[in-house]
C-alpha cells in the first residue's frame, strides 16, 4: 500500500499568537503534538517580515523537533545565513511578496536560474539538502534539475481552487506530468499548497508524490479537535 510523508507546516498557529502578540499558542508546542499525530516532518517558513515565526521558533524547534525540520525561506543572504545558523534538515526556496496574504506561486527556476542556482550551490556547499517550491511546470522542473536542487515541491494551489471538475482534472494532469518528470530526472518529490481533506486524495495518488506539505487545514481543523487529532486525520488519508 505504501504512505505518504507528512510535513506539517505550524504557521498559522504562529499567525495565531501574533494576531496578539502575546506568547501562545506556542508553534514550538504544536509542532510535537502534530509528531505525537504522525507527522514525519515540521515545516515552517521564517518569511522577511516575521509576520508570524519568528527567529526564537526556529532555533527552539532545531533543538526540539524529533522529526525532519523543514525550513521554507527566500532566496536571499540573510536566510542563507540563518540556514547555516540553524541547520535545518531541509529547506525550501520560495518566492516571497510582503503584501501576499500567503505563497502565491511557485519559484522562478526559468526566469531566475542564475540567482537559484547560487542560493542552492551556497546551502549544499553548508550540507544542507534543498527543495526549490515550484509550479507544476515541466519546464519548471527541468530549471530545478539544473538548478541542482535535491527535491520539489509542487505548488498544487490551482488544482485545489478549480471550480469544475473539467479544470480540476486538467489541474490535476499538470501536476501529474511534472511529478513524473521529476522523478524521472532523478528528483524527490513533495507536493502542498490548499490541501485539504476533500481534496487531498487524487494527489495521493500520484504514485511519484513522496511527501505532502500541508498547514491551514490541519490548524483549523486543531482549533476544533486539537493537534494530535488532526494530524492522525491527514495521516489516515494519506494511505495508499
Amino acid at each position: 500500500m505504501g504512505q505518504i510523508r507528512l510535513g506539517v507546516n505550524v504557521d498559522h498557529v504562529a499567525t495565531l499568537r501574533q494576531a496578539r502578540k502575546a506568547g501562545y499558542p506556542d508553534p514550538v508546542t504544536a509542532a510535537a503534538l502534530a509528531e505525537l499525530g504522525g507527522a514525519e516532518q515540521i515545516t515552517i517558513h521564517l518569511r522577511e517580515d516575521r509576520r508570524h515565526i519568528q527567529d526564537r521558533d526556529l532555533k527552539i524547534l532545531r533543538e526540539t523537533c524529533r522529526s525532519q525540520l523543514n525550513l521554507e525561506m527566500a532566496a536571499t543572504q540573510e536566510m542563507v545565513k540563518i540556514a547555516y545558523d540553524v541547520k535545518p534538515d531541509i529547506t525550501t526556496l520560495v518566492p516571497e511578496r510582503r503584501e501576499e496574504l500567503t505563497t502565491e506561486g511557485g519559484l522562478d527556476a526559468v526566469g531566475g536560474r542564475e540567482l537559484v542556482r547560487k542560493v542552492v550551490k551556497n546551502l549544499k556547499d553548508g550540507e544542507i539538502e534543498v527543495s526549490l517550491f515550484i509550479d507544476p511546470d515541466v519546464d519548471q522542473v527541468r530549471a530545478a534539475h539544473r538548478c541542482d536542487a535535491d527535491r520539489v515541491e509542487l505548488h498544487t494551489g490551482r488544482y485545489c481552487d478549480a471550480r469544475t471538475p473539467a479544470d480540476r482534472a486538467r489541474e490535476l494532469a499538470r501536476v501529474v506530468d511534472a511529478a513524473k518528470t521529476a522523478a524521472k530526472l532523478g528528483l524527490k518529490v513533495a507536493a502542498g499548497h490548499g490541501l485539504h481533506y476533500d481534496n487531498v486524495r487524487a494527489i495521493v495518488g500520484i504514485d511519484e508524490v513522496e511527501e505532502l506539505n500541508i498547514g491551514h487545514s490541519i490548524v483549523a481543523r486543531a482549533v476544533l479537535v486539537g493537534m494530535e487529532r488532526a494530524v492522525r486525520d491527514m495521516v489516515a488519508l494519506l494511505r495508499r
